[in-house]
């Protein structure tokens, strides 16, 4: 009898998330009673792309757009969702930088910078780290590494410090922090001094470990970045779980 039967459905769905921001494309499973505003804020996680102006599309697997998802109330198997379907975040508030780099820069004093008690070398000096420490390890080895005017980089000291195959968290200034594994601490050929490449747990670096065409340490693209090691602290720092993957 028909009234014998019913149909169940999945409460969740597999998509592939893709941005206008860069080219990767990863597969993610959302729960299908997740709101569309809900959704966004999670998509801004993985995409970061800002979810006030975020923009989803929804196409087949033969790569045809089948729906606006433009209600941020409905839920999102409001939508005809389904296994291996594309969902495509359009960053509406992208916008072109110009480069400044050409224009003038404000250069500051040596005298002016040791005044400063919010830079590196003051962090060093109040915790005695470094050159700075008392007879300690680090203190030797940078007098065995130091310019021929006796002066070592506060970016030198800090590297020095840091292990390859460490978790470690990045915080750079106006970013939220991310976590990932150091897979390069050293000297590159793009640009001076010292550099930390770090392989980010979730796809929000700028490269796959090489810049201008030399290979420094191997990762999926999208995950890979330099940053200078006076922003990276390493530590205990498991994998975050961003609620991306849901059952």
């Amino acid at each position: 009898m028909a009234d014998g039967f019913r149909v169940v459905t999945s409460s969740v769905v597999n998509l592939n998330v893709s941005t206008s921001l860069s080219d990767f494309l990863v597969e993610r499973r959302f729960q299908k009673n997740l709101t569309i505003a809900d959704l966004k804020g999670r998509l801004e996680l993985l995409t970061g792309a800002n979810p006030l102006t975020m923009k989803l599309q929804l196409y087949d697997k033969a790569n045809v757009l089948i729906a606006n998802l433009d209600d941020d109330s409905a839920p999102l198997g409001f939508y005809p969702v389904d296994d291996g379907t594309r969902l495509h975040v359009v960053d509406r508030s992208a916008i072109q930088y110009e480069d400044v780099s050409k224009g003038p820069k404000y250069e500051l004093s040596q005298d002016e910078y040791s005044k400063r008690t919010d830079t590196v070398k003051a962090f060093l000096v109040r915790n005695k780290l470094g050159k700075y420490a008392e007879g300690s390890e680090v203190e030797v080895d940078a007098k065995k590494t130091s310019s021929s005017d006796g002066s070592t980089s506060a970016d030198e000291v800090l590297a020095k410090q840091l292990v390859v195959g460490s978790r470690c968290e990045v915080s750079l200034r106006g970013q939220p922090a991310k976590r990932g594994e150091i897979k390069f601490v050293g000297k590159t050929e793009f640009k001076p001094g010292w550099w930390v490449g770090v392989q980010y747990d979730e796809p929000c670096g700028k490269n796959d470990g090489s810049a201008d065409g030399k290979v420094y340490f191997v990762c999926i693209p999208k995950y890979g970045a330099f940053v200078r090691p006076q922003y990276v602290t390493q530590g205990d720092f498991p994998e975050e779980d961003l609620g991306l993957d849901e059952f």
